[in-house]
């Protein structure tokens, strides 16, 4: 199979059999390259399976076809592959970080995260990018030989996200700015999964309604191209195929914009696409702008919207009493989180512990405290 990626993939594609590999070596597995390893890694990890029961926007539990982030998750990892296949790029990679770019996250989403980062203040903060590396490089506790999941370094590098200089993975070699263009992927994927199922959501949830998008450029481009191919389509399943033209338009646009970028930049390798000043996988001048309105819009009518921050707000507040329950008392954590507190400190420890934790399973705990308080 590596033999193969020389052949088939394009030159400045990562390829497998040229890994920076691992921090703690391991012997080459006889019929899985190192990618396609780390993606089962991340499969079978407790973090991954956790995704199921954390929100994405809408509270977990409160809709049966809404998105967790697992969902969510698969969403990145099947949007990566078709891009990445596109562009004869590395597919194992782009999809084992799109499956792990969210191991991270905290419970209720992104205001649990701001929550969680709050408390944290003065304490070395918490972000779900950071997050993210250290449960597949501490937190999962999978393999006796070594802690965490091992994980390739270029696995790895994609989920350092939104850094302004990436460290190189030997001693004496400078800093560079962009990750490889399988993590640029799914990063761009990333972002073209949550505004459009951000969107399906939010319309299935009955928070919005289609005609408050038609002033939208993103969505009436697509809702007109629909209306043309589809012409008796009606609700509910006409905002489904403007949703799914969503999509199509952003990943095309990408491909195309990604192509005639690596293109005119003549990268032939993997340490020229890290040595560029900016990302080449990339939208057009167009979409960008137009996806830019999108984000101001979901921001103003969607995840600040009451039926939205009031019940999130709650979760927080629970979340935020949870935190302060085990600061106040460390012996009300698990065993092997309070084996950490010597080495990682107690806020530190208290942090992990919440952030892996479920939705559900903070409510529970939540209630279980003050049962106990009460007692």
């Amino acid at each position: 199979m590596e033999a193969d990626e020389q052949h088939v993939l394009a030159s400045f594609a990562q390829k497998s059999g040229e890994s920076r590999g691992r921090r703690h070596p391991e012997p080459r597995h006889a019929y899985r390259t190192e990618f396609q390893r780390d993606r089962a890694r991340i499969i079978h990890a407790r973090a991954f399976r956790r995704l199921e029961y954390k929100t994405q926007v809408f509270l977990n539990g409160t809709g049966d076809h809404l998105r967790t982030r697992l969902t969510h998750s698969i969403e990145v990892a099947s949007i990566s592959r078709t891009i990445a296949r596109a562009l004869s790029l590395n597919e194992d990679l782009a999809e084992a970080i799109a499956l792990a770019h969210d191991l991270g996250h905290s419970p209720f989403g992104h205001s649990g995260e701001e929550m969680l980062a709050q408390c944290m203040h003065g304490h070395g903060g918490f972000e779900h990018n950071h997050q993210s590396l250290r449960v597949v490089d501490l937190l999962e506790n999978a393999y006796p030989d070594f802690p965490g999941l091992n994980l390739t370094f270029e696995v790895r590098e994609g989920l350092q996200k939104h850094q302004g200089f990436y460290d190189p993975s030997h001693a004496g070699e400078e800093k560079y700015r962009c990750p490889s263009l399988e993590a640029q992927i799914a990063n761009l994927a990333d972002e073209i999964t949550y505004y459009s199922h951000d969107l399906d959501d939010a319309v299935d949830f009955q928070i919005l309604a289609p005609e408050q998008l038609q002033g939208v450029a993103v969505w009436q481009q697509s809702c007109e191209a629909v209306r043309e191919k589809f012409p008796d389509a009606h609700e509910p399943e006409l905002h489904k195929l403007i949703i799914r033209d969503i999509i199509d338009v952003q990943v095309r646009d990408v491909i195309m914009s990604s192509a005639g970028a690596i293109h005119a930049a003549g990268v032939e390798n993997t340490e020229q696409v890290r040595r560029q000043e900016r990302p080449l996988i990339c939208y057009s001048a167009e979409l960008l702008e137009s996806n830019r309105e999108l984000r101001r819009f979901l921001y103003k009518n969607v995840y600040y919207h009451p039926r939205v921050a009031e019940v999130n707000g709650n979760a927080c507040e629970m979340l935020r009493s949870v935190f302060e329950a085990y600061v106040h008392e460390p012996e009300l954590l698990g065993d092997a989180a309070r084996e950490r507190i010597e080495q990682e400190g107690l806020y530190r420890t208290v942090c992990d512990y919440i952030a892996g934790m479920t939705d559900r399973y903070l409510v529970e705990e939540q209630a279980r405290l003050l049962e106990r308080a009460a007692a």
